[in-house]
């Protein structure tokens, strides 16, 4: 599998998001010892959400389409290097599934990096 310098995982990788996303990160670090990576934006509108890296995403975006998935987020390649699409599950959780298609840096589409 392609790496990505832009997506820090392989398997899963967790997204959450909070009203003030500064004072979540300071707490977060405080309290919990975590370690911001990368940060995408200022504010949220979701609790959270996974996205689950597959090796043949176009096919299992049709197998989830063909079963009836709700499609959030159509099929597309993203400015970090992924190609991948967004679907609810029916509790309304958002999952997004993804493949590495460039290895693309953080800075080239303008992540804030942390100091970590």
């Amino acid at each position: 599998m392609l790496k990505n310098r832009s997506v820090p995982a392989d398997t899963i990788l967790p997204h959450l998001v909070y009203e003030d996303v500064a004072a979540a990160l300071g707490w977060l670090e405080r309290v919990f010892g975590f370690a911001e990576h990368f940060r995408y934006g200022d504010r949220g509108c979701r609790t959270q959400s996974l996205t689950v890296f597959v090796e043949d995403i176009d096919a299992h975006y049709q197998r989830a389409r063909s079963a009836g998935a709700k499609i959030v987020e159509e099929i597309h390649e993203t400015e970090y290097g992924e190609r991948q699409y967004g679907a609810e599950d029916t509790e309304g959780h958002h999952w997004l599934f993804s493949k590495h298609v460039r290895d693309v840096s953080p800075e080239e589409w303008g992540a804030a990096l942390s100091g970590h």
